[in-house]
Formats: structure tokens, sequence, C-alpha cells
């Protein structure tokens, strides 16, 4: 039996559907210009969730597709994310996302990741890859709690609808915690079955926060696994399809990234799991971290396993 995309309730009583588009192209102006292809593609399809980031260079992408579409903008729901390294810059960061965007709200509005960086150029990040994951300053201040307080104003001020973070443990959130105002309404993480993150799920879950998985299909590591490909000759469907419903069925939200309109159809049509085949899924988790892993020095953006609460 295939399920239409359900929704989930925010903690700030609005909805977000559960099955979104990762809008995150490259690092080449050619592939963020191709974006927009794919992104009108899947939002013809009737993708309405779009997830992107200043960082990803799509924001404008993103909102000339929806207007380019007529899409009215209550239909649609849109996050962003301020970056690492404009945690010095916070409101100033959001008003140039919101006019990238060329809306005059967001749907969520995320921490992109717990710490503060600094980049020589300061508000402009460095284009080069290895200069973007070695060429920072880690800054002792501000905190994660000053960030998110600075998250709370924008969010009081009526500009966006909910706030949240991204690649936040339950030790992050619980520093959080200390100072928050505002429940995040989502936390944005790594997950699939090869780091099924069941405590930290659970955590977020009972202080009602909606997780959502990012690289949600495990890439083709996970893809690949004999498991997965079991399944998804049990279901007659795509490996993808059952990683995503396994997704859906433990109240989790996904946003896999598909430049292809077979995939992205795929990806919103899904089987509905049995319970033992959930479980089965679930079993597979072996704690590894295929995008956001530690490089050889044993940190990732300047942090270490233990600063994150991994």
């Amino acid at each position: 039996m295939m399920s239409p995309i359900p929704s989930m309730k925010l903690n700030t009583g609005a909805s977000m559907p559960v099955i979104g588009l990762g809008a995150a192209a490259g690092f080449t102006s050619e592939e963020i210009i191709g974006s927009k292809d794919w992104i009108l593609s899947a939002l013809k399809l009737g993708y309405r969730h779009v997830d992107t980031a200043m960082i990803y260079g799509t924001e404008s992408i993103v909102g000339v597709a929806v207007r380019e579409l007529g899409i009215a903008r209550e239909e649609i729901f849109v996050t962003s994310k301020v970056p690492w390294h404009h945690m010095e810059y916070i409101p100033r960061s959001f008003n140039d996302s919101l006019s990238a965007f060329g809306f005059d709200y967001l749907d969520m509005y995320l921490l992109h990741w717990p710490q503060s960086i600094r980049y020589p150029g300061g508000y402009e990040a460095p284009t080069d890859l290895e200069d973007i994951r070695t060429g920072f300053k880690i800054l002792e201040t501000p905190t994660l709690n000053d960030n998110w307080a600075e998250l709370e104003k924008i969010y009081a001020s009526g500009k966006v609808k909910a706030i949240g973070v991204s690649n936040f443990s339950i030790k992050t959130l619980e520093q959080l915690f200390k100072t928050a105002k505002v429940v995040p309404a989502v936390n944005q993480i790594e997950l699939h079955p090869y780091l099924a993150q069941t405590e930290l799920v659970e955590y977020c879950h009972q202080k009602g926060i909606a997780v959502t998985a990012y690289s949600p299909t495990g890439l083709a590591k996970v893809r690949g696994d004999p498991l997965i490909a079991e399944l998804a000759g049990k279901y007659k469907v795509s490996q993808a399809q059952i990683i995503l419903a396994w997704h859906v069925a433990r109240g989790v939200a996904a946003i896999p990234k598909s430049q292809d309109p077979v995939r992205q159809k795929e990806n919103i049509t899904l089987p509905v799991l049995s319970s033992g085949d959930v479980t089965r899924i679930t079993g597979l988790d072996r704690g590894e971290r295929i995008v956001s892993k530690l490089q050889p020095d044993g940190t990732l953006y300047g942090w270490t396993s233990e600063q994150y609460g991994w």
C-alpha cells in the first residue's frame, strides 16, 4: 500500500510536510544556477516543503521558482539556516536571506551548527572548499545560548513562523535549555539507518521538538545494504523509498535531495512498512556518520566529538 505524504504538527501549531526537498546545490556557480531546473521540477510534482540555507546559495532560486509557478506563499513551507560564520551577524544574515527569497517571512529558521566561527573575511565565507573546512577560528562568544536569543528576537518579530536548530545533540540541547525561552520547533540532524539516533529522536519528541533527517537515505552506502535491497523487492519500490518510509514510520521528517524527476516523484510516493520491517531497518544502526563525520584530526569544523555531544 502506498501512502500520501502526511504533515506533522510543530510545537507552534504549524504543519510541516514530512518529506521536503533538500536544496543544497553544490559549490560552483554552475551547480547553483542549474538548481533552478530541478527545484522547479519538484515543485511541479507537488513538493510543498523546501529546505535550504544561506551557504547553499539557492535561497533566491527557491523564491523565483515559487513565484514563477504561481504557488501561494502560504501553501509552501520554506526553511533556511544561519551559517556558523554569521553568528556575530544574525539579524543582518536573516534579513539578507529574507531579501534573497523575496518573501515577507520564513516558515522555519535554524542555527545551522551549535558553534560560532569566524573566517578571515568576516561576513563573507571563502569559496574554496578546503578553506571552508579549515580556514576559520572557533569563537568562544557568541555562545549557542547567545545565538538562540537572537533567533528568539527574530521569532518575536513575526518575520519567521518557527525557529529551530541543526546538528544539535542531547548535550547541546540541554545547554540551550539553560537560557531558552522558546523551545526549538525542529532539530535537523544527519539521520539514516546506519545512524538511527534513537535516543536523540526520543529525547526531542519528549521535548516537543520535531526531528528532520538530512542525508536521509545515507547515500549509496546505505541504499546498497542487503536488507534495504531485500525490502525494496518485497514492497516493489526503490531502496530510497524504503528508507524514507522508515523515517515516516518513526515520526521523523526527511529532506532528500534529488535532481531527477522520476526519483523526486518516488520520494513522495512511499510504501507503508510493517512494524517488523521498521524494527529490522532500525537494527542496521551502527552509529556511523557518513556526511558530518570527524576529520583525521578528530574534529569537525573545529569541534570534537565530545563538544558536539556525540
